[in-house]
């Protein structure tokens, strides 16, 4: 990955395509954890690409290439919260039915849109993204004993709802 970094710093456009292919699941991901609207995810990541391709060769560890630009997506979802542009998808799901999203993915979705912003995007970084503690707190600009707490918290809630949801008979 580094490689297609220093070529894409060298305005090399098909290396910044090869990295953003690369990674496309991933800013998806952390978007989702942050944003219900597909719309809104869509905006996030297309103005992260945006300031990416303009600002790559400002970047001077290239081997922290996707840790920048996750940073840079999670301030482009908060400035979209900000802007109060937050809106369920999960409505429009279940008016469609499954949508032919997967009924596991959709409980887990559904189950990480019950949590707390805070816990939702430490679980998906550790667990979804596989950032490692450190990594997350650089990436949230935040302690990493406050990492290890959220992500402490957020599988005890998780755990709490699915243990609700057993009781409730729903799985």
């Amino acid at each position: 990955m580094e490689y297609l970094v220093k070529r894409a710093q060298k305005k090399d456009d098909q290396a910044f395509v090869q990295l953003i292919e690369m990674v496309k699941g991933d800013l998806y991901k952390v978007a989702r954890s942050y944003l219900d609207s597909e719309a809104d995810i869509a905006d996030a990541i297309q103005d992260t690409i945006i300031v990416c391709y303009e600002k790559i060769d400002s970047l001077k560890e290239r081997k922290y290439f996707k840790t920048w630009l996750i940073r840079i997506l999670i301030n482009k979802c908060n400035d979209i919260l900000r802007k109060g542009k937050r809106e369920c998808s999960y409505d429009v799901i279940s008016e469609q039915g499954d949508a032919g999203m997967s009924t596991a993915r959709y409980e887990f979705e559904e189950l990480m849109n019950q949590l707390d912003e805070k816990y939702r995007t430490v679980l998906i970084l550790y667990y979804a993204e596989g950032f490692k503690v450190r990594e997350i707190a650089q990436l949230l600009e935040m302690e990493e004993n406050t990492v290890k707490t959220r992500l402490s918290r957020g599988r005890k809630e998780v755990k709490k709802m699915h243990t609700m949801e057993l009781a409730q008979g729903r799985r």
